[in-house]
């Protein structure tokens, strides 16, 4: 087992761990020294076990307000996917009947003869204007 020296709150100790697991040790290390340097600047210096017990709650605190978080998002995702879920088992909305008013022949050909007369009109008018 290798030996790792960690600190915390300025003072070193001498930890044991798995092989390979030494990164995750210094992590774990520099979230309570973290903890214990934001104890040492609002309090001061303390006997080393209450400071390790207060960095410890600080920790313990956090990490509860994170799992009542995950614990929400959990929910809440949960609740999503039963609502996917529900969304994809419904059947298929009734296709919606759109009706479009059809212009009758009659009336296509009354306006293309009135616009033809229209042009024929515009054409004498340009005529005499010329003239």
């Amino acid at each position: 087992m290798p030996e790792v020296t960690i600190h915390i709150g300025g003072r070193g100790f001498d930890v044991s761990c798995r092989d390979g697991e030494e990164p995750f040790l210094h992590a774990a290390a520099k979230m309570l020294d973290d903890e214990a340097q934001v104890l040492s600047d609002q309090i001061g210096r303390m006997p080393e076990a209450r400071m390790l017990l207060m960095a410890g709650l600080l920790l313990a605190d956090k990490t509860a307000a994170t799992e009542d978080k995950v614990k929400s998002l959990e929910a809440r995702l949960a609740e999503a996917e039963a609502e996917l879920q529900s969304l994809r088992n419904a059947p298929a909305p009734e296709p919606e009947r759109i009706e479009v008013a059809v212009v009758p022949p009659s009336v296509t050909d009354t306006l293309a003869e009135l616009a033809a007369r229209a042009e024929a009109l515009a054409s004498v008018v340009e005529e005499k204007k010329a003239q």
